[in-house]
């Protein structure tokens, strides 16, 4: 007969190990978001973008470390932010278990489709080093741009609206500090701020402050143990 003190024994390493996971990916992934924003703030300091085929081989050809890091990093976030928006869900349970679930899942969404959003950063490298026919490879990225547009829409509403209501269920939950969630809440308004001003600046301080935001939760979710 399996006691009580087998069960606990049992399943103590997976909670164990779960909750590491959880608070490991909660401190890591939006730093990597941090790093990608950085890198391409660094880049356009002087101008350029990547609105166009075209725009998108000119940055990387003139400043292929901070891309090739920013993707990097950026695709990392990516997935360590499954994760850690899983264990954020949690907090929202008991007050605000719906917003939390919807808010949640469309943040996973979204990061996932942006996951193939950022690949095609070290495709623009790829490129742009080999050199050749500059003006059929920005055909190429611009018709695959416009293929991509119903994945780039949910990373969209994923990254801003998903994010949001994240953050909002969590103020909502008063499981964790007000001030985290509030600072989670502060990513979308300061992304679409930056789009507004023309600065990746103020991404730049969006994702520090969401990365703080979700530090303090992957402390929380520490202490639980």
């Amino acid at each position: 007969m399996t006691t009580i003190l087998d069960r606990e024994v049992a399943v103590a390493p997976t909670d164990a190990l779960r909750r590491v996971g959880t608070t490991t990916a909660m401190l890591l992934a939006p730093w990597g978001f941090v790093v990608a924003n950085v890198g391409y703030a660094w880049a356009t300091r002087d101008g350029g973008s990547d609105a166009t085929g075209a725009d998108s081989l000119t940055l990387a050809a003139a400043h292929p470390t901070p891309v090739r890091v920013g993707a990097i990093a950026a695709m990392l976030g990516c997935l360590l932010i499954v994760p850690a928006t899983l264990g954020a869900i949690g907090f929202t349970r008991h007050r605000a278990n719906r917003l939390g679930l919807i808010g949640g899942s469309l943040m996973i969404a979204g990061y996932v489709a942006y996951f193939g959003a950022v690949m095609r950063g070290l495709v623009d490298l790829a490129m742009a080093e080999r050199g050749g026919p500059t003006g059929d490879y920005a055909a190429v990225l611009d018709a695959a741009s416009e293929a991509a547009i119903p994945w780039l829409l949910l990373f969209v509403a994923g990254n801003l609206l998903g994010t949001l209501l994240l953050g909002i269920a969590l103020l909502r939950a008063r499981t964790v500090p007000a001030w985290a969630a509030a600072a989670i809440c502060c990513w979308p308004v300061l992304h679409v701020t930056g789009l507004i001003a023309g600065t990746e600046w103020f991404e730049v301080a969006g994702a520090t402050l969401q990365a703080v935001g979700f530090a303090a939760l992957a402390l929380r979710v520490a202490r639980t143990g």
